[in-house]
């Protein structure tokens, strides 16, 4: 399978040179490391191509959801059918991560990192928002979910860009999960770990009210437009090619400027 490594990074560096040397180390192919520098004020993106990740430059910050799309589009351009994405703070393990990229479920599902945030010891509101969120995607896509809100996941590249997730915040990794649903995309689950730090050195950017907000806002969107999950959004065309020859590897790490279309 062809899949590369996506990690969204905001003010991350303290923390991002690790999370990409424990992915080079342990990744079949150690150039297929991508990071989006989501408009950082601090030295992100040079800890991310020192610890030999490709990274792409936001010129401000634009959100969780828009560098995820940023990173995935480059993931396309490269030839990569599959990304998994792995948050920049240290929370999840690159071992989990490898075992996304070759766990057997369908290179075309969508496969969601399950976590068991009580044995993790996870903040109290961590762990309430999760429950809500839980129930109400669970409720309207007709579908069981134990966790939609960990950021470790293996996105089908194409599909994914095709069912045109528009949130550019946390309300992407909500939105995405209803949108590939209604395009009849597959999504499974498989248990990950996740570390939380002592409470004195966690570093979050999630909002406790305004987030929940927008996450609410863009679901009941999503409901709008696919008539409550019976038929598919309205898709954005992703052409089809044949993915470039790589021989196993993609190019030096690189640091590309992108700026915001709005």
């Amino acid at each position: 399978m062809s899949g590369c490594a996506l990690v969204p990074a905001y003010d991350a560096g303290r923390s991002v040179y690790e999370v990409v040397r424990s992915l080079v180390a342990i990744w079949p192919d150690p150039k297929a490391i991508f990071v989006v520098d989501d408009g950082s004020r601090d030295n992100t993106a040079v800890e991310a191509e020192r610890a030999g990740a490709r990274v792409i430059r936001h010129a401000h910050n634009r959100g969780k959801g828009a560098a995820l799309r940023t990173g995935l589009w480059a993931a396309y351009d490269a030839g990569f059918e599959t990304a998994v994405t792995v948050d920049a703070d240290g929370q999840h393990a690159a071992a989990d991560a490898l075992s996304l990229l070759h766990n057997p479920a369908p290179k075309n599902a969508l496969l969601l990192g399950i976590r068991d945030l009580v044995k993790a010891g996870a903040p109290r509101p961590n762990q309430i928002s999760n429950r809500i969120s839980n129930f109400f995607l669970s409720t309207f896509a007709r579908t069981h979910f134990s966790d939609t809100q960990c950021g470790l996941r293996r996105y089908p590249i194409a599909a994914t860009l095709a069912a045109d997730g528009g949130a550019n915040g946390y309300a992407f990794e909500a939105e995405i999960i209803l949108r590939l649903l209604a395009s009849k995309t597959p999504v499974v689950e498989a248990p990950i770990h996740v570390i939380y730090p002592p409470e004195k050195e966690r570093v979050t950017h999630f909002h406790s009210v305004r987030d929940p907000a927008r996450i609410i806002v863009r679901v009941v969107g999503t409901l709008v437009e696919t008539r409550y999950m019976t038929r598919p959004p309205h898709p954005v065309f992703v052409p089809t090619r044949p993915a470039p020859k790589r021989e196993g590897k993609v190019s030096e790490p690189v640091i590309q400027q992108v700026q915001s279309s709005s």
